[in-house]
C-alpha cells in the first residue's frame, strides 16, 4: 500500500474550466468538460501543484447515481509530471493523495471517485500493474483500456508501409472500385446515425440518441477555445452510404471517436478508405498521433470484438494497454453495491455477446 505520510503533492485548488483546456488528452480539456455538462454531468476543474514538477490542470466530472449518492470521475487523469510518471509507486501514492485530498473538495454525498488513468505499457500480451488497495477495480471500464496509436509524425508513404500489406490494398481498392470520401460534418449526421443504428442492430451496441451527437459539432463550433475540431467522414458509392466516421482533432492527436456501416458492399472496402481519409486530413493538419480509440485487450479469435481487433491493429500502429477504470470509496457501503450492480451487468452484456459470436461461428461452418 502506499505510503500516505509521503506527500507528492503541494496542493489541489479549484480553477476556471478553461485552464483544462491545457491538458494532453481531449478528455480531460474544459471543452469535454463543459460538453459533457449538456449532459447532466457536474464538471469541476482544478490545479494540481506537484512541486518541481509543476501545476498540471485536473478535470472530475460527477454524476448523481440515486437522491442523495453521486459520484466523481476522472476521466484519462491525473496528468503527472515527467520527472516520476514511470515510477510505479510514485503513481501509486500520486493516485492515493489525489483521491484523499479530493475528498475535501467534493460534496458529501459523493460515494466514490473513479479514476482512468492515463499512464501505459506497451506490446501485446502485457498488462499493465493493478493499484494496491484501498484501490478496487471498477465493475466496468469506462474509456477502453487497449488501443492503437498510429505515428503520422512522417510522410504519407511511410505511414502506409508501416501497415499490413492487405490493409494497403484495401485501400487501394476502395479508391479503385469508386468509393467516394467526402468530410461532411453536421450536414451528414442524418445519414450517419441511420448506419450507426444499423451498426448497434448488428453488433449489439448501445448509443447515444442522435441529439448527443448534433451537440458534440455545436459545442465544439462554439467553445470559446476552439483548438478541437470534430469532423464526419461519409464513404459512398453509387449513390449508397456504406459507412462514416466521426474523428476528434485536437492539438498533436486525432481521436478516432465513432464508426458506423451499412450492410451492403461490404466487399468494396469502405472503413479502410475512410480511416485513410481522417489519417491523411490529421497529418495535414499538423497531428503526430492517430489514436484508433478502443481494441480487445489481447487477440482471441473467440472474443465478441475480435473483428475490431484485426482491423485496428492492420493499420501499423503501437499497441497500448492502460490500467482500466479504478475506484476509490468514500463510502464503502455504497461503493460495493453499485460495483456488484455494474459487474453484473458487464457480465451479463458479455455472455450475451459471447452467445452471438457462437452461433455466427457455427452458421460460418455449416456453409
Amino acid at each position: 500500500m502506499p505510503d500516505a505520510a509521503v506527500t507528492l503533492i503541494r496542493s489541489v485548488t479549484p480553477t476556471d474550466l478553461g485552464r483544462c483546456d491545457g491538458a494532453k488528452s481531449f478528455l480531460q480539456s474544459g471543452f469535454w468538460g463543459s460538453f459533457k455538462a449538456r449532459f447532466g454531468w457536474n464538471a469541476r476543474s482544478f490545479l494540481v501543484d506537484w512541486g518541481e514538477g509543476g501545476k498540471l490542470p485536473l478535470l472530475v466530472i460527477r454524476r448523481r447515481l440515486a437522491p442523495g449518492v453521486s459520484f466523481a470521475y476522472v476521466p484519462l487523469g491525473p496528468e503527472l509530471p515527467d520527472q516520476f510518471s514511470e515510477a510505479d509507486s510514485n503513481r501509486n501514492q500520486a493516485l492515493l493523495e489525489l483521491a484523499l485530498i479530493l475528498k475535501k473538495e467534493l460534496p458529501h454525498d459523493t460515494a466514490f471517485i473513479r479514476f482512468d488513468p492515463p499512464w501505459y505499457v506497451t506490446g501485446e500480451g502485457i498488462a499493465p500493474l493493478p493499484f494496491p488497495k484501498p484501490f478496487i477495480r471498477s465493475g466496468a471500464d469506462v474509456q477502453p483500456p487497449d488501443t492503437v496509436i498510429i505515428d503520422i509524425s512522417k510522410d504519407e508513404e511511410s505511414i502506409l508501409s508501416a501497415m499490413k500489406p492487405k490493409w494497403r490494398y484495401n485501400i487501394r481498392l476502395a479508391e479503385k472500385k469508386g468509393v467516394r470520401v467526402t468530410r461532411q460534418d453536421e450536414a451528414g449526421l442524418e445519414v450517419f446515425y441511420e448506419l450507426y443504428k444499423t451498426t448497434a442492430r448488428r453488433d449489439k451496441i448501445a448509443i447515444h440518441g442522435i441529439d448527443y451527437y448534433r451537440t458534440l459539432f455545436q459545442h465544439s463550433r462554439e467553445y470559446r477555445d476552439g483548438n478541437q475540431d470534430i469532423r464526419l467522414y461519409l464513404a459512398e458509392h453509387e449513390g449508397d452510404a456504406l459507412a462514416a466516421i466521426i474523428v476528434l482533432f485536437r492539438g498533436e492527436e486525432a481521436t478516432y471517436l465513432y464508426g458506423a456501416s451499412s450492410d451492403i458492399k461490404r466487399n468494396l472496402m469502405a472503413p479502410y478508405a475512410l480511416q485513410w481519409k481522417a489519417i491523411q486530413d490529421a497529418h495535414a493538419r499538423g497531428c503526430f498521433r492517430y489514436d484508433l480509440f478502443g481494441i480487445p485487450p489481447e487477440e482471441n479469435p473467440l472474443h465478441p470484438m475480435a473483428g475490431l481487433y484485426r482491423f485496428k491493429t492492420g493499420f501499423g500502429g503501437m499497441i497500448i494497454h492502460r490500467p482500466g477504470s479504478w475506484d476509490f470509496a468514500y463510502k464503502p457501503l455504497i461503493t460495493q453495491v453499485f460495483r456488484f450492480a455494474e459487474a453484473s451487468r458487464k457480465k451479463i452484456r458479455s455472455l450475451k455477446k459471447a452467445m452471438r459470436s457462437l452461433r455466427r461461428g457455427q452458421s460460418m461452418r455449416s456453409l
